[in-house]
């Protein structure tokens, strides 16, 4: 093809191409800014067959300086990415954690409240614990803790898995208690009151139950680690969920939908935190919570510094202006 001809069919692409990277570069909105890595691999298309033709070094040359600001602009963007997601991780969600705290609040005394009161029942009253929990389950969760055992926090068929394979059904087992607790919330927030009080009830049940029978410093040891960010997540799903409902019960001046719209966005970033919250959690009782050879006392520790540093987090990340935006 006589470069002539070349040049005449793509250059109202390239022109286009270049009018687009000089809104990337002045920072403004691009209306295509979605197709822009596609349009600069089609460019490194054209730059290369223009080599390979031979064609004059000017075209070469203008074609290898848009590549040239093309490749600054698309790592520029993921770079962008890279940062907007640290960002989040260090000042956006714990600033919306604190923002939220009315719903917050109110989901942590449903679940911690549930949780520590049931407990102590369960500890003064052994027999209650059957009430709430099936025997068979109750025989399986004194296998799973029982010092002799060999194993901490699995079932016997479970115990020979490897770390990875329970790291990954943590994570789906926590992340579809979130998710429930979370989505039910669209039932006027009935749903996930229900589920941070259902919750609370059986996980508090549990510890009673095995701390009362002389289990409880196995228990102990295998969750105070991981706990700090497993229940702190399902509390936060939780809140997030009584946001939802709060929105349909007072609208305000807004329409119901409207309300809802308004409050799913703040309700999906806050689900987006309990999600980094439950893989930290997956790992820790993976790798972490279930080895026996470290003592009690040290896992004690850790996680006793685990949730200083959880609530620390929440507390006081992203309070300075200087945190990433």
């Amino acid at each position: 093809m006589k470069q002539s001809l070349f040049e005449s069919r793509h250059k109202a692409e390239w022109e286009q191409f270049s009018l687009l990277l000089e809104r990337l570069e002045h920072n403004r909105q691009a209306s295509r800014a979605a197709s822009f890595p596609s349009d600069y691999r089609r460019l490194c298309h054209h730059l290369a067959l223009a080599r390979e033709r031979g064609y004059s070094s000017f075209l070469i040359d203008s074609l290898q300086q848009q590549v040239l600001r093309g490749h600054q602009q698309l790592y520029r963007h993921r770079s962008r990415l890279g940062a907007k997601a640290l960002g989040f991780i260090l000042a956006d969600f714990p600033r919306l954690v604190r923002e939220q705290w009315p719903f917050v609040l109110a989901a942590g005394l449903m679940f911690f409240g549930s949780l520590i009161g049931i407990a102590l029942l369960v500890y003064l009253f052994p027999d209650l614990v059957y009430n709430l929990i099936p025997a068979e389950q109750v025989s399986e969760m004194q296998s799973m803790y029982d010092p002799d055992a060999g194993h901490l926090g699995r079932s016997a068929e479970r115990a020979a898995s490897e770390d990875w394979v329970m790291f990954g059904y943590y994570i789906m087992h926590n992340t579809g208690i979130a998710f429930q607790t979370f989505a039910s919330g669209l039932l006027f927030g009935l749903g996930s009151a229900f589920f941070l009080f259902y919750n609370g009830l059986m996980i508090g049940a549990v510890a009673g139950h095995l701390t009362q029978i002389g289990y409880g410093q196995a228990f102990w040891s295998f969750v105070i680690g991981h706990g700090a960010f497993e229940l702190s997540a399902i509390a936060l799903a939780g809140a997030a969920g009584l946001q939802l409902g709060w929105a349909l019960i007072a609208p305000r001046r807004l329409r119901r939908a409207e309300a809802l719209r308004v409050a799913a966005r703040k309700s999906v970033m806050l689900i987006c935190g309990v999600m980094l919250f439950l893989l930290m959690a997956a790992f820790i009782e993976a790798y972490w919570s279930s080895m026996t050879a470290i003592a009690p006392i040290i896992k004690y520790l850790v996680g006793a510094a685990l949730w200083f540093l959880v609530a620390l987090y929440l507390l006081f990340a992203g309070r300075t202006r200087h945190a990433p935006e």
